[in-house]
């Protein structure tokens, strides 16, 4: 499994509907994409308290060919068309747990990066972290949860969607979601990647 996303950010008067607009015409177009287990369509927006109008979706694929053939292909170069070539952030895949809402559709998500200290064995950390992502994946609310690493920056990523329209405070950054195309979702697989 590898996380992807991008985060295209707008200008602070952008009419976020144009995003709207793009994600209710062209967002099905992944819903059968080969490769891909699940992409979340997401958006934060400074009215709703964010900082900035963003537009960030969020990607776990299920194997390198479909990221690479995506990224490659068509599908991403629209985005580049359409608003320049972001930068694409990527992580190993850790961990990845459906939760107790795992049946609802995600109105919301969440996206919460920790930062692996020098002073903290990697192995150690991972391992923590996987299992306390196990049992975070268990709470209400909780639709799907992956964890991931970024081995460049020494990085944990936590990425959970949820089924209540508003994410929990403190979980992180928080998200809107406005569509979800989950071709391979079913075979994410539960637990650790080791």
């Amino acid at each position: 499994m590898h996380a992807m996303q991008y985060e295209i950010t707008l200008p602070a008067d952008y009419d976020i509907e144009i995003i709207r607009k793009r994600v209710a015409t062209r967002g099905h177009l992944l819903d059968a994409f080969p490769g891909l287990g699940l992409k979340a369509y997401l958006v934060r927006e400074r009215e709703a308290g964010s900082p900035v109008n963003q537009y960030a979706p969020f990607y776990l694929w299920r194997t390198p060919e479909g990221m690479n053939s995506f990224l490659w292909g068509p599908g991403f170069q629209g985005i580049v068309n359409d608003f320049g070539r972001p930068v694409v952030q990527h992580w190993a895949g850790l961990s990845y747990e459906e939760g107790p809402a795992s049946g609802a559709v995600p109105n919301a998500a969440t996206r919460h990066r920790i930062p692996l200290g020098e002073a903290v064995a990697p192995g150690e950390a991972v391992t923590e972290a996987v299992a306390r992502h196990a049992r975070e994946s268990r709470r209400d609310g909780v639709v799907a949860s992956a964890l991931a690493v970024d081995p460049r920056h020494w990085e944990l990523l936590s990425f959970t969607l949820w089924a209540d329209a508003e994410a929990p405070a403190g979980e992180g950054e928080r998200f809107r979601v406005l569509h979800l195309s989950a071709p391979g979702r079913a075979e994410l697989g539960a637990g650790r990647r080791w």
